[in-house]
C-alpha cells in the first residue's frame, strides 16, 4: 500500500496495522509516525488510536467472526481492512454501520482494484445481515477464552496454571480495556490540591488515585497541559509509582536506579527525597540518557547523574558496596502492560520468560555487590509471569542468605494486590497495570 489518504484516520490506522503485522514494529511508535505522515487533525486522532488499538486487541476474535464470510486466501491489507471494519461494527456504537461499510469500500478502491471493493462490500453486508458466529459454539473453555480475549493459547494456559481460570479470564479481558490516563504530581513543585485546581482550570476531569501523588485524568491529553510543560506533573501509571515507595527513602541517601530510562522512577525517587542526596541513573542505551536528562530538567531535579552501561556489568563502572538503596526495574516480558501495547500478545514466545530470568538474575547479582550492608534493594517488573517474578526473587534469596525480604510500607500494602510471595503481585484488573515488586534488606554485618 503506497498510497495515502491524507487526513483520513481510517487509512492511517490501516497503515499502522499493516506495518505492525509486516515488520513487528511497535504500534505506539507507528501511531506517532502516521499521525504526522497522514496529517491527522486533532479531532480525528482519538478515532485513529481507537481503531488501531481496538483492532489489534481483538484480532483473534475478529478473525473468528470473519471466518464464515471468507473463502480462499486474501491479501494481508484486505484482511486488516475487514478486521478494522468488523471491529467498528461490533464494538463501537457511535459510528453508523452504513458509514463503516462506505468508508471501507472507499479505502478498498484507493488501494486495490474493483474486485477488492466488491469483496469488502459483500463481506460486510453479509456480516450485517447474519451477525457473527456465537462464541458459545466453542466447547473447550480454554479455547473459548483464547478467542474471546484474543490471546495466544499458550499464554492463557500459563496464566491458568499460575492464577487459576477465573483470575486468568479477568486478566485477559482487562487487557482489552483502554487504560486510564494517569499522572504523578511533582510535589517538589506543587501540591496535589494545587495541581487538581490547575488541571480543572485547563478543562480536565480529575479524580485522585490510590497513591497520594497520583491522579486520573480524562477529557484532554495530559502531555498537552500547561502543568506538564512547567514540570508540575509527569505521565506515569500508578503501578510504576510503587517501586520508589518500596525503597523506604529518606533525604540524603545514595541511590542507584539500574535500568532507568526514560526516567519516570528515577525522578520519582528524587521527588520523594526532596532533591537531596545522590541518584545514579544507569541504562544500557546511550541515546536514552537524553530522555532521563530531559525528564529531570523539566521536573526540576538536580541530583541525578546518568551513566550508559549494561546493568549486567555495572560493577565495572561503579564502586562496590556504596549505595544505600538500589532499584532494579528489570527488563521483562511486559505481560502486565498488554493493554498499552496490544501487539505484544502476538509476538511473545513461551521461551522469553526463561531467557529474561537469566538476565534479571545477572542484574540482581551486580546490584547485590553494589549495595551496602543495611541497604535495601527493590526488584520490580511490569509482568505477571512468575518465572520472572517470584521465582527469580526466590532463587536470588537462596544464593544470598544475608538477604531478607523487607516489609513494604503500609501505603503499598493497602493497595489491591494478589499475595503470592515473595513480594507483591498486582494483576491488571486490580487497578493500574500488572506489576510485581519485592524489597530485600541486606544484613548489616556490623550488627
Amino acid at each position: 500500500m503506497k498510497k495515502k489518504s491524507i487526513g483520513n484516520p481510517r487509512d492511517a490506522a490501516l497503515h499502522v496495522l499493516l506495518e505492525v503485522d509486516k515488520n513487528q514494529a511497535y504500534s505506539n511508535l507507528l501511531l506517532t509516525k502516521h499521525l504526522k505522515q497522514h496529517k491527522i487533525a486533532p479531532v480525528d486522532r482519538g478515532l485513529m488510536t481507537e481503531l488501531t488499538y481496538g483492532t489489534l486487541q481483538h484480532k483473534m476474535t475478529l478473525d473468528y467472526y470473519l471466518k464464515p464470510f471468507l473463502k480462499g486466501k486474501i491479501e494481508p491489507w484486505v484482511l486488516w481492512l475487514l478486521r478494522m471494519a468488523v471491529y467498528q461494527i461490533t464494538y463501537l456504537d457511535r459510528i453508523p454501520d452504513h458509514a463503516v461499510v462506505n468508508e471501507s469500500v472507499q479505502l478498498a478502491k484507493l488501494h486495490g482494484h474493483k474486485g477488492v471493493s466488491g469483496l469488502i462490500n459483500g463481506v460486510l453486508r453479509a456480516y450485517l445481515r447474519q451477525g457473527p458466529p456465537s462464541l458459545d459454539e466453542i466447547a473447550d473453555p480454554v479455547e473459548r477464552l483464547t478467542i474471546e480475549s484474543s490471546h495466544p493459547r499458550w499464554m492463557i494456559e500459563n496464566w491458568i496454571t499460575a492464577f487459576g481460570f477465573d483470575k486468568t479470564k479477568k486478566i485477559a479481558l482487562q487487557n482489552n480495556v483502554a487504560p486510564p490516563q494517569t499522572v504523578r504530581v511533582n510535589t517538589h513543585k506543587i501540591s496535589v490540591d494545587e495541581a487538581i485546581h490547575a488541571l480543572e482550570q485547563e478543562g480536565f476531569q480529575v479524580r485522585k488515585g490510590l497513591l497520594p501523588e497520583s491522579l486520573h485524568l480524562s477529557g484532554k491529553v495530559a502531555a498537552a497541559s500547561e502543568l506538564f510543560a512547567t514540570g508540575g506533573l509527569t505521565i506515569q501509571d500508578e503501578s510504576s509509582m510503587m517501586p520508589a515507595h518500596a525503597l523506604h527513602l529518606r533525604e540524603g541517601l545514595n541511590v542507584l536506579d539500574m535500568c532507568a530510562a526514560p526516567g519516570g522512577k528515577t525522578t520519582h525517587i528524587a521527588q520523594l527525597m526532596e532533591d537531596t542526596g545522590a541518584i545514579t541513573a544507569l541504562d544500557i542505551h546511550e541515546h536514552k540518557m537524553k530522555l532521563i536528562h530531559d525528564n529531570a530538567y523539566r521536573l526540576g531535579f538536580q541530583r541525578i547523574t546518568t551513566i550508559a552501561s549494561d546493568a549486567r556489568n555495572a560493577t565495572a563502572s561503579l564502586e562496590q558496596k556504596q549505595f544505600d538503596r538500589i532499584l532494579v526495574d528489570a527488563p521483562c516480558s511486559g505481560y502486565g502492560v498488554i493493554r498499552r501495547k496490544p501487539d505484544m500478545k502476538y509476538t511473545k514466545q513461551p521461551a522469553d520468560a526463561d531467557r529474561l530470568a537469566t538476565i534479571q538474575l545477572a542484574i540482581l547479582e551486580e546490584a547485590y555487590n553494589l549495595l551496602i550492608p543495611g541497604g535495601i534493594l527493590v526488584y520490580s517488573t511490569c509482568t505477571i509471569e512468575p518465572k520472572e517474578n517470584q521465582e527469580v526473587v526466590s532463587r536470588f534469596l537462596k544464593l544470598h542468605p544475608d538477604l531478607h525480604e523487607q516489609s513494604l510500607p503500609d501505603i503499598l500494602q493497602k493497595l489491591p494486590h494478589t499475595a503470592m510471595g515473595p513480594g507483591m503481585q498486582v494483576l491488571p484488573y486490580e487497578d493500574g497495570d500488572g506489576f510485581y515488586l519485592a524489597a530485600l534488606l541486606k544484613a548489616d554485618t556490623k550488627g
